[in-house]
């Protein structure tokens, strides 16, 4: 074990409401020329063109690439990193949820680093350093604004590679509440759910450290208090700002601990059943909690010390069913499916239920588990995510 830790984040972070009027002038410090990647939603909500005109107030050039139609894979990095490089941006800005953030973070990457973004950090060293990224945040989940990973689906193999490297990090984040209302209530349940499976899987950890323990704690708390609220009335300023920043927290939290055997496993279903990922995420929190219990009992029951402060006179082990209650809870409140619910196809699920536990391994996630698990107790924990009825427990033993 190292004397020391170490804790990597962006070089500066504007949070809290009206934060966006800063991206101009943060712009305009790292080039001249933005590359602007987001989505037609964005587009429609007039994001975009907000951004354009904060850029204008600082002389900037922008070219907006608005095509990140579903989560990023390798063809709308290829199609963005085209436009980058041929109208010769210099800065790049993402403003969207973590589909538009992580392509950008590609782009960024290949724009100063050819080859195919798979092989980044891998077969393909990085040795440049990226443009500079400027990630505005739309949704309060997947904390990518803060990360130094990308998550890219490799569209010939079915894959989601997840790629972490420091040069992944975006220079700036901002983090404007404001921009959050316009959520949908299933897609705020789906992302606030990705942000307390950060925490939770930060807070577990072997990897954890105390900084990243106490940035998980305090996101797990704000998710608890406030998630519902946001789902249930949408306009709560308040609960939006408090999602946005246990969102923020999660991310700084998971990218210096890493994510566990919830991420591991939720990969291969969004590559091949095309479920978002907060929703895949979801699906298998309370099982994955049930199957780790034993081996993490005692950071469960600190997290049931914070969730449901009047009930610390219990044991640790009632302590950290309480956890899992909760969290069990929370998610039929939020209306989570489970895979046959959403619309998994079961024969085809049969078919590949290996495969995803093969390529959930393969992504190195569970190994941080703190029950590490094998190929085939992850086969049986997909079959039983895939009719888990989130108000009864199942422990697999």
């Amino acid at each position: 074990m190292n004397e020391f830790s170490e804790f990597r984040m962006p070089k500066a972070v504007f949070y809290g409401q009206n934060s966006l009027t800063q991206l101009g002038r943060q712009a305009a410090e790292y080039g001249s020329k933005v590359l602007l990647v987001s989505d037609r939603i964005m587009e429609e909500l007039g994001h975009v063109d907000r951004c354009i005109g904060y850029f204008e107030q600082h002389n900037l050039a922008v070219v907006t690439y608005l095509d990140v139609n579903s989560e990023p894979t390798d063809q709308h990095v290829a199609e963005a990193l085209d436009l980058c490089i041929s109208e010769k941006c210099d800065v790049i800005v993402a403003i969207g949820g973590g589909s538009c953030i992580d392509a950008a973070k590609a782009v960024a990457v290949l724009a100063t680093n050819r080859g195919y973004i798979g092989d980044m950090g891998g077969e393909t060293p990085i040795k440049i350093d990226p443009l500079p990224l400027i990630a505005v945040p739309t949704t309060a989940g997947t904390g990518s604004e803060v990360t130094n990973v990308t998550v890219i689906t490799n569209t010939q193999l079915d894959i989601k590679m997840m790629i972490k490297h420091q040069a992944f990090l975006p220079c700036v984040a901002i983090i404007d509440p404001s921009l959050t209302i316009s959520t949908p209530p299933h897609v705020t349940a789906a992302t606030g759910i990705d942000a307390l499976c950060h925490a939770i899987e930060a807070y577990i950890s072997r990897l954890s450290q105390p900084l990243t323990k106490n940035m998980a704690a305090a996101a797990i708390e704000s998710v608890m208090k406030y998630l519902r609220t946001a789902y249930l009335n949408g306009d709560d300023l308040e609960a939006r700002e408090k999602m946005a920043i246990a969102s923020m927290q999660a991310g700084l939290a998971f990218s210096n601990a890493s994510v566990t055997l919830v991420h591991g496993m939720s990969r291969p279903i969004g590559a091949l059943f095309h479920v978002p990922h907060g929703v895949s995420n979801a699906m298998l929190l309370p099982a994955v909690l049930e199957f780790t219990k034993e081996y993490a009992t005692e950071s469960l029951a600190e997290l049931a010390r914070i969730i449901t402060p009047n009930l610390k006179a219990l044991s640790n082990e009632e302590l950290a069913d309480v956890t899992i209650k909760e969290i069990k809870q929370l998610c039929a409140n939020l209306k989570i499916p489970n895979m046959n619910s959403w619309g998994v196809d079961e024969t085809k699920f049969a078919q590949v239920v290996d495969k995803m536990a093969a390529d959930a391994l393969a992504s190195g996630s569970p190994s941080n588990n703190p029950r590490v698990p094998t190929h085939q107790e992850i086969v049986e924990l997909y079959k039983q995510c895939y009719n888990y009825d989130f108000q009864l427990a199942k422990t697999i033993k």
